[in-house]
């Protein structure tokens, strides 16, 4: 598949037609400040709730099929433990990426109060969003799905029922690595059980039937061997993507960067927020985004 250069999608938001404020109205409603982030998807809605549905099937399996009926009491309340806060930190992830706005642009704000607010100086230009019809800021991208216009967006993620984007990437590589962490974890205890179970009778090494222990197990070692090579690929991807201070999106279009290089110790506290600490680890950490600049909208 051919991709179209860069210049031509901005080019399109500058035909004339596209640049009439007075087609530009605000939201009749906007919304309350506070007011949840969510995507009304099918599709998205869908995929997380089998997101939640599968790491609870996890759960199920490792602690009933696996932890509980062993009789090594000390392997069963370590790796309780540890399993439990692995999953209990994914889903927590998970939520604050599906329902944190991940940098949406105000809907409907290319009006000629905002444009003159701008106070912009002659030869400036700015972009507007036919779609949306929002003052596209740099590095802006329109959702197709979301139907807003993300700063920084790196990709709609059907997994998490959202876009990837300024405010929520933090959270998202958060899920992606405790996903991968409590994979490898239970891919580890399954391999374990399965050998305490052929050096035991199988009828004591679980509270189901053999048949049923092997099946639940065998399901259990092919979900987590999917997840952890998918999500330590996503991993692996999201932490480049922030170390090189460059989008899905940015990457895929081969845009040109017309943005300060800065070190990847200064884009990665610009993703985790400033200073290092074990906040970078906790999903109900919010990092530091900074106060909006009108300069952004600006080209």
């Amino acid at each position: 598949m051919m991709l179209i250069p860069t210049h031509h999608f901005r080019d399109i938001e500058r035909k004339p037609e596209y640049l009439q404020p007075e087609k530009c109205i605000p939201p009749p409603y906007p919304g309350p400040v506070g007011t949840m982030w969510f995507i009304r998807d099918g599709c998205g809605i869908a995929c997380a709730i089998v997101t939640w549905f599968l790491v609870l099937y996890a759960e199920f399996v490792v602690l009933f099929v696996m932890l509980i009926p062993s009789r090594d009491y000390v392997y069963s309340v370590i790796n309780g433990i540890l399993f439990n806060l692995l999953a209990f930190l994914a889903l927590a992830s998970h939520c604050r990426a599906m329902l944190t706005d991940p940098g949406a642009v105000p809907k409907g704000n290319a009006t000629k109060e905002f444009i003159e607010s701008l106070q912009l100086k002659p030869g400036q230009v700015v972009y507007k969003c036919p779609k949306c019809c929002s003052i596209k800021p740099d590095r802006a991208h329109h959702c197709s799905v979301c139907k807003r216009c993300i700063r920084k967006m790196d990709h709609h993620c059907p997994w998490v029922n959202n876009c990837v984007g300024e405010n929520n990437q933090k959270y998202f590589v958060l899920f992606t690595m405790y996903i991968a962490l409590i994979s490898l974890h239970a891919l580890i205890m399954v391999g374990i059980h399965f050998l305490r179970c052929f050096e035991e009778d199988w009828t004591k090494c679980s509270y189901f039937s053999p048949p049923t222990t092997v099946i639940l197990l065998i399901l259990l070692c092919f979900e987590g061997l999917l997840f952890l090579i998918f999500t330590s690929v996503m991993f692996g991807t999201q932490v480049h993507s922030i170390c090189t201070d460059e989008t899905g999106i940015e990457q895929l279009k081969k845009e040109e960067r017309r943005w300060a290089k800065k070190t990847k110790w200064m884009n990665m506290k610009a993703v985790f927020g400033h200073p290092f600490s074990l906040a970078w680890a906790s999903p109900f950490a919010t990092p530091d985004q900074g106060k909006a600049d009108p300069s952004q909208y600006v080209v």
